[in-house]
């Protein structure tokens, strides 16, 4: 008893420091413990109409313009996304604001409530483990219309994948995280598809879905829609379309965020109860946004968080409109558990120079890792890393600096800490 009164006193400055601590240990992939957990606390399903979005890459995207339109349709809408950047907060949205931290250490005192049964037993959790029950816990309090689920790591065993959702989403697959998903797409896609329900439409939005994923919906009945099949999307200069499922949609404004992620939402909006106006959509295309995703901060200074091959192709697409007059030069640190070689080859001959910074931590690359793949200058941090990039920028110079979440969030703290 007396644990769970301290629980309960603590501020979000005191909680944060201990599931930092669930960071570091009980890392298992699984749902046992979370059904445990889930049921009881009463989360293993919501009041809610429930989207869960997994794939390697558009995750945070396709959830931040499926927010953006629903909730310019008039609908109140909560979001679970990871990981956050510079706030904990930035981790649940409900109608496009985070929580206030009290609500915050209510949901993180009754989860860990929770962990102890009436014999006082004690069930461990992960940090990712944690913080869903949290975020489901605010969820069921708020009652939103819809609530938009991002996977953290795969799929089948996610955390998030406890919930009984009632719509998903599958955005694309290609190779990440291969210790834990297997090195093949055939792999990843039977995790990807762990989502997946028994008569519960889904959405794939990669254009070459892999066999395991087609066979996975088939097997369990789930009614699946693929891009390029079941619905089309094209860019028209500057502007796009959308047919199929039916929704016939010409002249749509082009987002700030990826078209192929808006298309991917406007389908599984197309296949949810919501009726929205074209208004409502057109509004919610135009107003979505999302931090860290080729995010401008200054003039010269952009961000985003590509951290493997196909994010960084998708990179080097959008570098030529952000291009200045001068230089483009390149900030960069990574994760050594990421494809460190062909994350930087599709940007090796855009950049001019590059300013490779060693990430913190155990899974941190160093500059000197990264060099064996890209030459440039080394620096000891990102916030080195910038700083030289600052210096020697001229005014036409353009600086984009990616590689990992870590990364941006490093970039967003030296920013607020100028301020």
């Amino acid at each position: 008893m007396s644990r769970i009164i301290d629980a309960q006193s603590r501020d979000l400055a005191a909680w944060l420091p201990i599931l930092e601590e669930l960071n570091m240990a009980h890392i298992e992939l699984g749902l046992g413990r979370m059904t445990v957990l889930a049921e009881r606390l009463g989360l293993l399903s919501l009041p809610s109409h429930v989207i869960t979005v997994g794939g390697t890459n558009g995750k945070g995207t396709t959830c931040a313009l499926l927010e953006s339109m629903l909730c310019a349709g008039g609908l109140s809408v909560g979001v679970y996304s990871s990981p956050h950047l510079v706030d904990y907060r930035e981790r649940v949205r409900i109608n496009g604001a985070s929580p206030l931290a009290a609500d915050f250490c209510a949901a993180f005192a009754a989860v860990e409530a929770a962990r102890f049964d009436e014999q006082g037993s004690e069930t461990a959790l992960t940090y990712f483990e944690f913080t869903t029950l949290a975020a489901l816990w605010l969820f069921r309090a708020a009652r939103p219309d819809v609530v938009l689920l991002e996977v953290g790591l795969g799929g089948r065993l996610d955390a998030t994948n406890v919930v009984a959702s009632d719509q998903t989403v599958v955005t694309s697959i290609s190779l990440d995280h291969t210790d834990w998903l297997g090195d093949t797409r055939d792999s990843v896609g039977f995790e990807k598809a762990g989502i997946f329900r028994p008569a519960k439409p889904a959405v794939c939005g990669d254009a070459n879905p892999p066999a395991s994923l087609l066979a996975h919906a088939a097997s369990i009945n789930t009614p699946l829609y693929c891009t390029g099949r079941d619905y089309i999307w094209a860019v028209a200069g500057d502007s796009w379309s959308f047919h199929g499922l039916g929704l016939a949609l010409d002249g749509l404004p082009t987002p700030a965020l990826p078209v192929m992620n808006a298309a991917t939402a406007l389908a599984a909006l197309a296949l949810s109860p919501f009726v929205l106006s074209e208004q409502a959509i057109h509004t919610g295309l135009l107003q979505a946004q999302l931090t860290g995703r080729l995010q401008q901060l200054s003039p010269q200074l952009w961000v985003d968080v590509a951290h493997n091959p196909e994010s960084a192709e998708y990179l080097a697409s959008q570098l030529p409109r952000i291009r200045g007059t001068g230089r483009l030069l390149g900030v960069v640190g990574m994760l050594k558990d990421k494809d460190i070689e062909h994350s930087l080859a599709p940007l090796a001959d855009q950049l001019d120079a590059w300013y490779l910074a060693t990430l913190g931590g155990p899974r941190g690359a160093t500059a000197q890792e990264l060099s064996r793949w890209q030459s440039g200058a080394c620096f000891d941090s990102v916030a080195e890393a910038l700083a030289a990039a600052e210096a020697d920028a001229d005014e036409q110079d353009v600086i984009i600096a990616f590689g990992s979440f870590f990364t941006v969030a490093d970039v967003l703290a030296s920013q607020i800490t100028r301020k």
